[in-house]
């Protein structure tokens, strides 16, 4: 792939050389994932994985967002429509899949909140630089729904366990310099920098002798990919399941009122 951007579409690949910046693009959404961007996630890792030129992922979000997660329009659309839910929950375990064994390694650029499955793929990722602004939080729990993936599956083995399940049951923001603290981020930068301090770092990882950085990386991530095999299938049942649950559809309800109330003002 020659070096060049598509500039297109509600997931954007940049080629600078050996490097993909990949970038989600529902800015005035804060990118959160549709029905448009959820699948674009879950096919891009197979097909970066794919290209043999490709040597190191960025990842990043356009706007002043990472993600801020689910649509809730789409969420709401699954409460309603099984077959719906069911195709988004078998992209999650793609986009998990994806991430988590694509050969190269990922740079997180979190460049804004970072929230729900924005936390997720910041923390599937290989190396995460945050900006001094941003945060992450994991609302699974507290708006009714199992956390199944993301968060769930690798906070425990980049922080403590007490502290994982104090953040993903209770749902609190985790600031930038709080989440470097506890493992989560492995560099906190000024605001607007997060983008050009991973591109650095994927240059460099690029640079490196192929096959030496790969299998490293595939050893390195042997834990989460046992942790995923033996329990993502049953966790995303647990999580799909909740989408018929009173209290999460009452919280639905009450987001998307608020929702449309700061809309019409």
């Amino acid at each position: 792939m020659a070096d060049g951007r598509s500039t297109q579409g509600p997931l954007l690949v940049e080629a600078r050389g050996a490097v993909r910046v990949v970038t989600l693009n529902r800015p005035d959404a804060l990118n959160a994932a549709d029905e448009a961007l959820h699948p674009a996630l879950a096919q891009v890792w197979p097909e970066l994985d794919a290209d043999p030129e490709v040597r190191a992922i960025v990842l990043t979000g356009a706007g002043k967002a990472f993600s801020a997660g689910g649509d809730l329009g789409l969420l709401d659309r699954m409460t309603k429509d099984v077959d719906l839910r069911t195709h988004i929950m078998a992209e999650a375990a793609d986009i998990v899949r994806g991430m988590t064994s694509v050969r190269v390694p990922i740079v997180a650029a979190v460049n804004g909140p970072a929230v729900g499955l924005g936390c997720s793929l910041a923390a599937m990722s290989d190396l995460v630089v945050v900006e001094e602004h941003a945060y992450f939080a994991d609302p699974h729990v507290a708006l009714g729904l199992v956390a199944a993936d993301g968060g769930a599956l690798t906070w425990p083995l980049l922080m403590s366990l007490l502290r994982a399940k104090e953040f993903i049951l209770l749902g609190d923001r985790l600031p930038a310099a709080e989440a470097l603290r506890l493992g989560l981020a492995n560099r906190v930068v000024p605001t607007g920098t997060s983008v050009t301090t991973a591109v650095e770092l994927a240059t460099r990882l690029a640079a490196l002798p192929p096959q030496a950085v790969t299998e490293t990386k595939a050893i390195l991530n042997g834990a989460l990919r046992h942790g995923i095999t033996s329990s993502l299938s049953d966790a995303l049942g647990q999580e799909t399941a909740s989408f018929d649950e009173p209290a999460f559809q009452r919280n639905l309800a009450a987001m998307l009122s608020r929702a449309a109330g700061g809309a019409s003002r």
